[in-house]
């Protein structure tokens, strides 16, 4: 780590800050060019020591940048993750608030829910199957605290890779009884079909992506607890999205899941 505990607790609030007041920044980066992985992580950790220092609870975790071409482009060898808060669950069809964000983009998501455990490192796709209790559908609201979506990846973790809101629903399902590997997604916005994409988008297996975090908690000492919810990654580009706007999400196998914008 190269920044002293007041720097990232500076950070920290002053990121989160952005967050609940919809307020943007420049990238963080910008006045700490030095700061390594572990500070960006360090920033999102006290980002959500102080939600949990208000009272809430963490309900999931998240996986980012898990499309191969998306990790080259960024010059990283694996995705970047995040953490979930009640204050981001949203109830199947709900609405969301614009001006609580900045500039909300959605997400196609396959949501995995564990049954046991998950520990790195040495965890692999066969071991995120085998402890899945079911699969269903999501879509994640992103929503970047810097300027007009522009960050590096120190900054865009530091910002828990821009979480903001998430909705799961349509049919759980075992991981038995659908292949993730193929099973097609349709994001639509207002009717129409404005992103398309199949399972293996993600890491070439969604489950891979499960497994990323299970071995980047391990080399952290952590571990994912039985009963956590992960959103293994967009399978699509981000959409943008508006007041006004409706959007579904429907995965093979899995039906479909929606929210409005207003």
């Amino acid at each position: 780590m190269t920044l002293d505990d007041a720097t990232l607790d500076r950070l920290a609030e002053h990121l989160e800050t952005c967050q609940l007041q919809a307020r943007d920044t420049t990238k963080i980066t910008d006045d700490h060019p030095g700061m390594d992985w572990e500070d960006a992580y360090a920033v999102q950790d006290r980002i959500l020591k102080r939600k949990l220092a208000r009272g809430a609870r963490v309900v999931g975790l998240k996986c980012g940048l898990t499309s191969h071409a998306k990790m080259r482009q960024m010059g990283v060898d694996e995705p970047v993750f995040g953490f979930l808060v009640d204050a981001f669950a949203l109830a199947e069809g709900a609405s969301v608030r614009c001006a609580d964000l900045i500039h909300p983009k959605v997400e196609p998501e396959i949501a995995f829910v564990l049954k046991h455990e998950l520990r790195g490192p040495g965890c692999h796709v066969g071991a995120v199957l085998a402890a899945t209790d079911f699969v269903l559908p999501g879509i994640e609201v992103i929503d970047s605290r810097y300027r007009d979506f522009k960050f590096d990846l120190k900054s865009v973790i530091a910002d828990n890779t821009s979480a903001a809101r998430f909705v799961v629903g349509g049919h759980a399902r075992p991981v038995a009884e659908v292949d993730l590997r193929t099973c097609g997604v349709v994001l639509e916005k207002n009717g129409q079909p404005v992103a398309l994409g199949a399972g293996a988008a993600v890491l070439g297996h969604p489950a891979a992506a499960v497994a990323a975090l299970a071995n980047h908690l391990g080399r952290r000492g952590q571990s994912i607890p039985a009963g956590t919810l992960i959103l293994s990654g967009g399978v699509t580009e981000a959409v943008a999205v508006g007041p006004g706007d409706h959007v579904s999400l429907r995965v093979q196998g899995m039906g479909h899941v929606g929210l409005r914008f207003v």
